[in-house]
């Protein structure tokens, strides 16, 4: 398969060199040149696969070309030693519970399989840079998925006194080879400092730098992975007809990958991205303009983002209409408040506990599902990740499982950092 940039000044690369580099010479996002269709026979019977057994096949469409089946099986039945399940929540939404991973978040599948993935591709004797930005949920899944591999140094760089004591708990208490840098900023700083590096020549000149946050196709694809069990379950029940999937959305990596997921064929009727304050992607869908501007933090802190870098790769895959996007995709915004009441009303009507992120794609569907059409929403990260804040919404207390509780029982270990690029390059030239 061959890559190129969302850019188009760079020349198209191989698989093996995206997820290396991880953003294009130009500053473009790397995109597949074609989708594979998967056959009519795989969804006839994808009720019957196990999670593993889906995601290999998903897998060999995306990355077949390029890795023998073998080790790509291997590398995906790996990535996936734990289950993805379908809860539901109401009579017509349900939950795809993207939480029981190692780090109780989403973004473990995404980071396991690129870990495994990179040190496929990974030169003998060759030491790799991997830099990240982490607005909460993405530092812990990269940090435990890369955690003691060879030959790879990982840096995460995450906004000061913006992520939750428990996100931070799980990046920052490792040590080994995951360092925790600690910005004077937002996620767009942490963000924008990732991109300078890559575009810088005397970095690149002297470390191999790549990149875990779903800007690199190895992170981000793999996410797809989800929608395809979700679907597969929906349909044991039942109920795969007239299907909406509601997906939180931040840096809009997870719903990009439902996207490709849909382009291969995957029959969701449609799809809808819901956004906290930071809805600068919603504005898109209402208007067709598409302005970035600076994030401001929420509760749901994870989607604090104002300049989605996976925006790039949605235009792309439409060619940048308008019309196409909108025909499939719709949009969602809640403020505070109106996440803490979607909590409450939750727990309250249901005994069902949300985060706040899940708590959006949850109202998502509760506002938007249509006559016929059954929801289901991804419920992004274990609640007590979150736990002051759900238990403020919620008025119960709610436990935090034995994983979470061990790193919390660790010693943090950070640098801080201002957002200044200079400051940023000289610390990495000075490792």
């Amino acid at each position: 398969m061959v890559y190129y940039s969302t850019n188009h000044k760079s020349e198209p690369a191989t698989l093996s060199e995206a997820v290396v580099r991880g953003l294009a010479p130009d500053g473009g996002l790397y995109m597949p040149e074609h989708i594979n269709k998967l056959p009519k026979e795989f969804f006839d019977h994808i009720q019957e696969l196990t999670f593993q057994e889906i995601a290999f096949e998903v897998a060999k469409a995306f990355f077949g070309d390029d890795i023998p089946d073998a080790d790509l099986k291997k590398i995906v039945y790996d990535t996936l030693p734990f289950d993805c399940p379908v809860v539901e929540v109401t009579d017509r939404i349900y939950s795809l519970e993207l939480f029981h991973g190692p780090t109780l978040a989403f973004k473990d599948v995404g980071a396991r399989f690129m870990a495994r993935l990179l040190a496929y591709f990974r030169e003998k004797g060759g030491e790799v840079n991997v830099l990240v930005a982490t607005s909460g949920d993405t530092g812990s899944a990269v940090a435990n998925g890369f955690l003691g591999v060879e030959g790879v140094k990982v840096y995460v760089l995450y906004p000061k006194g913006k992520v939750s004591a428990i996100q931070e708990c799980q990046f920052t208490t490792l040590g080994k080879n995951i360092t925790a840098l600690e910005i004077d900023g937002v996620f767009d700083d942490c963000q924008a400092l990732v991109k300078k590096a890559f575009q810088d020549p005397e970095l690149n000149a002297k470390m191999k730098l790549t990149s875990a946050n779903s800007i690199n196709v190895a992170r981000f694809l793999p996410q797809a992975f989800y929608y395809f069990y979700a679907y597969a379950q929906m349909k044991r029940r039942g109920l795969a007809d007239d299907l909406v999937m509601a997906v939180p959305s931040g840096n809009f990596g997870n719903i990009t990958a439902a996207l490709f997921g849909h382009a291969m064929g995957l029959p969701i009727k449609r799809f809808i991205a819901a956004n906290n304050a930071n809805d600068v992607v919603y504005q898109y869908l209402k208007t067709g303009v598409y302005e970035p501007r600076p994030s401001i933090p929420t509760i749901a802190n994870a989607m604090d983002v104002g300049a989605p870098s996976n925006f790039a790769r949605i235009l792309e895959l439409y060619g940048n209409d308008h019309k196409a996007i909108t025909s499939l995709i719709s949009g969602a915004t809640f403020t505070d408040q109106e996440i803490r009441r979607a909590m409450k009303q939750c727990y309250e009507a249901t005994g069902y506990v949300l985060d706040p992120h899940g708590a959006c794609g949850y109202e998502a569907l509760k506002e938007g599902l249509k006559e016929g059409e059954t929801g289901v929403f991804c419920e992004t990260a274990h609640p007590a990740k979150f736990k002051d804040t759900v238990e403020g919404a919620i008025g119960a207390e709610i436990a935090i499982p034995e994983r979470l509780a061990a790193f919390m029982a660790g010693e943090k270990q950070s640098i801080e950092l201002t957002a200044d690029f200079q400051k940023f390059k000289e610390y990495l030239l000075s490792r």
